[in-house]
This record gives structure tokens, C-alpha cells and sequence, in this order.
């Protein structure tokens, strides 16, 4: 005859490793929470930072080739404010505002005469 089945016994209260994942999903949602919370705070101003450079550039460019008009004009429809225009030659510095974003660039005009034909 085979020997009975042994059962194992029963756990105690307090021993083992159940219940150890709640504390830790809990710190992982807390943590993704945290994580959420700075990128809605840092989001707006990284993104009127990027708006204001792509205007300057556009600014600069067109007051290269067509004055300080030209620049304000880009820089409006770009969503920014022109903030200062400097020409030193054919080089012209621009510095817009977008909020309280400011962003600068530099852009020179200059003419290549090309023969007719190409050559």
C-alpha cells in the first residue's frame, strides 16, 4: 500500500511574498503621475521656445533680403513679436518674443550671378 499524500502546511500570517506588487505598482503609478505632471509644465514653454526660434529664422531671412518690414511681417505671421531688428551690412540680426520666450537669429543677404545658360 502507498503511503498517504502528505499535505504542506498551512502559511502563517506575515510570512511569504504576498502583496508585495501593490506597493509597487503603487510607486510606479505615482511615479508616472510625477512624470505627466512636469510634462504639462515644461511642455507649453519648450514648445513657445521652438515657435519663437523658427520665427526668428524666418525673420532674419526676410530682413536680409527686404528690411525691417519684411522681418516684422514674418515674425507676426509666425505668432511672434518683433522684437529688435539690427543690420550691419549686408547681415541682419532679429530677436522675436513669443510669451516669454525670446529667440535671436542672424541671416545674410547676398547675390550669386549666374551667366545665361549656366555658364
Amino acid at each position: 500500500m502507498d503511503a498517504p499524500a502528505s499535505t504542506p502546511p498551512a502559511p502563517t500570517a506575515g510570512t511569504g511574498d504576498g502583496g508585495q506588487v501593490v506597493p509597487l505598482m503603487a510607486l510606479v503609478v505615482a511615479l508616472a503621475a510625477g512624470v505627466l505632471y512636469v510634462a504639462t509644465l515644461v511642455g507649453p514653454h519648450l514648445d513657445a521656445a521652438a515657435r519663437a526660434r523658427t520665427a526668428a529664422d524666418a525673420a532674419a531671412l526676410a530682413g536680409a533680403v527686404d528690411g525691417p518690414a519684411a522681418a516684422g511681417r514674418f515674425a507676426r505671421d509666425n505668432g511672434a513679436e518683433l522684437v529688435s531688428f539690427t543690420r550691419d551690412g549686408d547681415r541682419v540680426r532679429v530677436e522675436v518674443r513669443i510669451g516669454e520666450a525670446r529667440a535671436t537669429a542672424e541671416a545674410a543677404a547676398s547675390v550669386t550671378w549666374v551667366a545665361p545658360g549656366g555658364g
